[in-house]
């Protein structure tokens, strides 16, 4: 009863179609849904797997956990670690989506009034969910996009199934950008006190490898930077949305 929350794997009724098959015009997109008798339909959304149980009793669960919160930013990280009881680690990885779209419940609970934009951070998203568990399950549910998940041996995995590199990583719109390359960025990163609570910003440099994509990351103005694990990976990572420059590393073509 304590772990009430299952982490799915990719369900076996869910289908991806490439539409490029069909025709040149639609070049690499694609449609997630689920097969009904003779059509495809999309697949269900959060409120379908999370409060009216569509995937209960399939045997889909990978594992079962104690927080709600925990699996929704799971899902928004797209790989993590679950620790079980006897001290096993258990490294989970994305494994496919449902093809909803990616809503925001930060730019939800912005809109609604509930926390101020210059203090939007995951931190300030989880400590009101947990001040305000009757208003949780409609807010979670905001997003109906669903992330499924796979075992591996290490990671978190990035799009190109490498393993990540703490600090030397970025999840780029890997339709726009190219994947693996070299890049340089330029930015701000988090000072933190005592308490890891943020206590100041400091410009940043480095070369980092484009290897990772994500449901949230569209067009050519958005750019994550993989932390790593640990305290200070998690204030960086939900606190930093600071504005910055990203410069691929592209051959010169011959000039003769």
């Amino acid at each position: 009863p304590q772990f009430p929350h299952p982490i799915y794997r990719c369900p076996d009724d869910l289908v991806t179609v490439d539409l490029g098959l069909f025709d040149s015009k639609y070049g690499s997109d694609r449609l997630v849904g689920r097969k009904t008798g003779q059509t495809v339909v999309p697949y269900f959304d959060r409120e379908a797997i999370d409060s009216a149980r569509r995937l209960d009793n399939r045997g889909d669960e990978l594992v079962w956990i104690s927080s709600r919160i925990d699996v929704f930013f799971l899902q928004i990280q797209g790989s993590g670690r679950v620790v079980l009881e006897d001290g096993t680690v258990l490294h989970v990885n994305y494994a496919c989506g449902n093809g909803r779209p990616y809503r925001s419940i930060g730019r939800l609970l912005i809109e609604e009034g509930k926390i101020a934009r210059e203090d939007m951070s995951a931190q300030r998203i989880r400590a009101y969910l947990k001040r305000h568990p009757e208003e949780m399950v409609g807010i979670l549910n905001h997003n109906p996009s669903y992330v499924f998940f796979r075992l591996v041996d290490a990671g978190p995995l990035g799009a190109l199934e490498v393993p990540l590199t703490s600090g030397r990583c970025i999840a780029t719109d890997l339709d726009l950008f190219p994947p693996g390359a070299l890049a340089f960025i330029e930015s701000e990163k988090p000072v933190t006190a005592a308490d890891d609570a943020v206590d100041s910003w400091r410009p940043f440099t480095r070369f980092v490898l484009n290897q990772d994509r994500g449901g949230a990351i569209r067009g050519a103005g958005r750019v994550d930077l993989f932390w790593g694990n640990g305290a200070y990976a998690r204030t960086a990572a939900g606190h930093m949305q600071q504005e910055g420059r990203l410069y691929f590393v592209v051959k010169k073509e011959n000039q003769s």
